[in-house]
C-alpha cells in the first residue's frame, strides 16, 4: 500500500493511538514510523522505555547527513513489535530537540525512501505518524508522497473546528505542489457529530471512525497486553479495508507503475 499518513490538527485526537492499533492488527507488513516532530511516543509508553541503544528516525538522521548511507542503516533502527517475525516494525521517533533540527532537512529523502519499500523483497509498507502538523518543522514531503492521507479528528466541535483549518492548509499545499487529488481522507475517533455531518463540515469523505476505547488506549499508550478482541483494536483491524480499496483506485485511475523489487537488508 506504499505510505500512509496520519496527521491531525492540535490537541489529541488519538493520531500516535491510532497508528499503533493499526499496526498491531493490520494483516500486511508495516513499519510504523514516528515522524512527528514532537518527538516519538511508542518507545517509552508501549514499549516502557526497553532498548537495547539509541536507536530510530534521528540516529538515522545523523548517520545519513554523516555518511549519506540511510539504505543500509534503515534496518538497524528498527524495532521487532511482534518478534522475530518482523511482519510489524517500529521506526522510533525523535526523543531530543536536538534530533529534530537533524530531521527536518530529510524529510523528502525519507519519503523517497519510504516509496521503495513496497516493491522490497519483502515488501513492507510504511504507516508514518506525522503527528500536529502545528508543530514546529512538520513532515510535508512525506504527506505529499503518501498515498493515502488519513486526516484523525475528534467528532466533538472543537476537534472539527480545528480540523476545517488543517483541511484547508493541506489543500492549498498539495494544490501548490501538484499532488494528485483523492488522498485524503477523515479518520474520526470517538462519540459526538455523525460521519456524513462531519463529512459536510470539513469537504471530505469519512472513510472510518474508531470508538473511545480507554483501557485499550491506556495499553497502547503506556504498555501491556493489546487484547485483539476490543473494539479498538477491531475496528484499527477494519480500516485496512477500506484504506487498501482506496489505494486500488488511486493506483487504477493514476496509473501507477510496478516498481522493480530490491532485497532488503534485514
Amino acid at each position: 500500500m506504499a505510505i500512509i499518513a496520519l496527521v491531525s490538527a492540535k490537541g489529541s485526537p488519538g493520531v500516535t493511538t491510532s497508528a499503533l492499533a493499526c499496526t498491531l492488527s493490520w494483516h500486511r507488513r508495516l513499519v510504523l514510523a514516528e515522524c512527528d516532530p514532537a518527538g516519538g511516543s511508542v518507545l517509552a509508553g508501549y514499549l516502557g522505555g526497553v532498548l537495547d541503544g539509541p536507536r530510530g528516525l534521528g540516529e538515522l538522521a545523523v548517520g545519513e547527513l554523516r555518511d549519506g548511507n540511510l539504505e543500509t542503516m534503515f534496518w538497524s533502527q528498527l524495532v521487532d513489535l511482534d518478534a522475530p517475525k518482523r511482519e510489524r516494525l517500529l521506526l522510533p521517533g525523535v526523543v531530543d530537540p536536538v534530533q529534530a533540527g537533524s530531521v527536518a532537512p530529510l524529510w523528502q529523502r525519507f519519503a523517497d525512501f519510504f516509496g521503495t519499500l513496497e516493491n522490497g523483497v519483502p515488501p513492507y509498507d510504511v504507516l508514518v505518524d506525522c503527528g500536529r502538523l502545528a508543530a514546529v518543522g512538520p513532515p510535508w514531503p512525506v504527506l505529499r508522497a503518501a498515498a493515502v492521507v488519513l486526516v484523525v479528528t475528534r467528532a466533538t466541535l472543537p476537534g472539527i473546528s480545528a480540523t476545517r483549518s488543517l483541511v484547508r492548509t493541506i489543500g492549498r499545499d498539495f494544490t501548490e505542489h501538484r499532488v494528485a487529488p483523492g488522498s485524503l481522507r477523515l479518520l474520526v475517533v470517538g462519540d459526538g457529530h455523525g460521519n456524513s455531518e462531519i463529512s459536510k463540515a470539513l469537504g471530505l469523505p469519512v472513510i472510518a471512525r474508531l470508538p473511545d476505547d480507554p483501557r485499550t488506549a491506556e495499553v497502547l499508550s503506556l504498555g501491556g497486553t493489546v487484547r485483539a478482541g476490543r473494539s479498538l483494536m477491531r475496528a484499527a483491524g477494519a480500516l485496512e479495508v477500506p484504506v487498501g480499496a482506496l489505494l486500488d483506485r488511486r493506483r487504477a485511475r493514476l496509473g501507477w507503475p510496478t516498481g522493480q523489487e530490491v532485497p532488503h537488508a534485514v
